[in-house]
């Protein structure tokens, strides 16, 4: 039976898992809408507040499931709306299909209304993009978007169809099951046997890993090669959640404002053994002070990330657990007590570090304002060891990848790589959305100030969504730089606002309250934590409150900062 473009794009979603989708509607997919329509009790979709949550929505879906998240727009503005969405799930390796309508084929290229090239836009930004010109081309189009988009290193991709392409009709034959992804590649045993030879070798083994050991299922991997080896472990901001935060070997997030220990253990070893995570300017610093002293050994899906920023002894591109399984079993047994030794006489001085910036923050704030650690310990202690963590973009995203708890992996949600302001309520509606459990945003005024309308979404889908705004009034990250090396010349970072985000939240439909001391976000936490529905609890922090330690932009280990009175 022949059926239309739009009927045919709904029913391959579905037949490709797709349980949720999230879009805005207009012009150029009102077809598609209508079928979403007709199909609405075996495909959901969620109406965002603007299309730029949308797709971060998309996002914190893909991100909380491993699923392949959905996003759909119209043409014109309503795809462009899409663009920052798309970057930030580039950057950090998110598979999600982003579906755009566009203006119909005989239109296209004579600036018709709401046309825009959104296939010419998004090609720096996603893994791969079409238009679909052609009806009898789109289902099979659709699928192999989605295995572009779950395959090896995962990523957007973006299918763009014409309105006469949404409304032609044609034969559809429905797949039986889902497209799998593309065939793995597995390392060369020649490369591996390379890596365990430097591995035994070594008397200082430190591991590295990012977000591929999450998207790789490599979890239980690199804690069994740590125990083999008696090695530390640290991370990039990706890899938070790959292990419980009290895994007795993990020393926490490294690099511009990582854990004291984790980045001083990464400069003194013998040997770095990089796995699922890329050499960003973030983690690395000073590269051609960054490997001075050690070898590195790098293992990645991605092979375009191999000797991309800094070059490795041995650079290994294949599947991460499949690696690491056969690498362990060539890796021989070796306690290493003198490198075990530094390790915890760099944990003790972490802990004098944190000692000491706890009790300049209690100085600073006294009781009219709370610490950035007292907000987050008073959460962690009141939440579930499965619910998703969210952040936005700011100081408050360093506070908390620093010190919550983190226990399950896929518990953590934050834009690494693009470090997108206003993407956090949008990925919570998502996380929430496909979990089905509480998520917990924790963000800064200025970053709530660019996605709030988005709590529109939350009221409206009833999810149990608590937002942690981290209030100091300033654009914080920025007015830090400026603190300490720009001679506090704080040009444009006080926001100067008089928003009330509780009689906000109030007025979108939610619940908000108040706290500028640990009892009164005691009371507020658990009101908010048992509440089935969002809720906004403002915190007044010090607007001088800094996130310590920190390397110095383009520094290293050498010029870390610990503390400034």
């Amino acid at each position: 039976m022949k059926i239309s473009g739009a009927k045919i794009v709904v029913e391959t979603l579905i037949e490709q898992g797709c349980d949720t989708v999230f879009g805005y509607p207009g012009g150029q997919v009102i077809d598609l809408f209508d079928e979403l329509y007709s199909a609405q009790s075996r495909i959901k979709h969620i109406l965002a507040a603007h299309e730029q949550g949308a797709a971060h929505a998309a996002d914190g879906y893909a991100r909380s499931t491993g699923k392949v998240g959905v996003v759909i727009a119209t043409s014109g503005p309503g795809a462009t709306n899409l663009v920052t969405g798309i970057a930030t799930a580039y950057l950090d390796s998110v598979p999600m299909v982003a579906i755009t309508g566009n203006v119909a084929c005989s239109l296209i290229g004579r600036d018709s209304f709401q046309e825009v090239d959104i296939v010419g836009i998004t090609m720096p930004i996603t893994k791969h993009n079409f238009i679909v010109k052609d009806i009898n081309e789109l289902a099979d189009t659709l699928r192999t978007a989605f295995k572009i988009a779950k395959s090896g290193r995962q990523g957007p991709v973006l299918v763009d169809i014409p309105k006469d392409v949404q409304e032609a009709l044609c034969e559809f034959e429905p797949n039986a099951q889902p497209v799998i992804p593309y065939p793995l590649t597995f390392a060369p045993e020649e490369q591996l046997q390379k890596a365990a030879a430097l591995i035994n070798s070594s008397e200082r083994p430190y591991i590295y890993f990012g977000g591929g050991v999450i998207s790789g299922k490599a979890s239980q991997q690199i804690m069994s090669l740590a125990d083999k080896i008696d090695a530390p472990l640290g991370c990039s901001l990706m890899g938070l959640s790959a292990l419980p935060s009290d895994h007795p070997r993990f020393l926490g997030m490294q690099g511009m404002h990582g854990h004291f220990a984790s980045s001083v253990a990464q400069d003194e070893a013998d040997l770095v053994i990089a796995l699922g995570v890329r050499f960003s300017d973030r983690g690395t610093g000073d590269e051609s002070r960054y490997s001075k002293h050690f070898n590195i050994i790098h293992i990645d899906i991605d092979g375009a990330e191999l000797h991309k920023n800094i070059s490795a002894d041995v650079a290994i591109k294949g599947d991460l657990h499949d690696s690491l399984e056969r690498l362990i079993a060539m890796t021989e047994v070796k306690k290493r007590t003198q490198w075990t030794e530094r390790i915890e006489e760099l944990r003790t001085e972490e802990l004098r570090h944190t000692a000491s910036a706890l009790s300049i923050a209690k100085e600073k704030t006294g009781s009219r304002m709370l610490s950035p650690y007292d907000i987050i310990d008073v959460i962690s202690s009141r939440a579930e060891d499965d619910t998703v963590i969210v952040t936005d973009v700011g100081q408050h995203q360093m506070w908390t990848a620093q010190r919550y708890p983190l226990k399950k992996p896929r518990t953590f949600i934050s834009s690494g790589g693009l470090g997108t302001m206003g993407f956090g309520l949008g990925a919570a509606v998502g996380a929430a959305s496909a979990t089905g459990k509480r998520c917990i945003l924790f963000t800064g005024d200025g970053s709530f100030g660019m996605d709030l309308c988005e709590l529109a979404t939350a009221v409206s889908q009833e999810l149990p969504i608590t937002v942690v705004i981290m209030n100091n009034g300033v654009l914080g990250m920025v007015r830090q730089l400026q603190t300490i090396f720009y001679d506090k010349r704080y040009s444009n970072t006080t926001l100067d606002r008089r928003t009330d985000f509780a009689k906000l939240a109030e007025a979108f439909g939610a619940k908000g309250g108040h706290a500028i001391s640990v009892s009164e976000l005691e009371k507020l936490a658990d009101e908010a934590l048992s509440c089935s529905t969002p809720f906004v609890i403002d915190c007044a922090v010090d607007s001088d409150e800094l996130v310590l330690p920190m390397l110095p932009p383009n520094g290293s280990v050498d010029d870390i900062i610990t503390e400034i009175k």
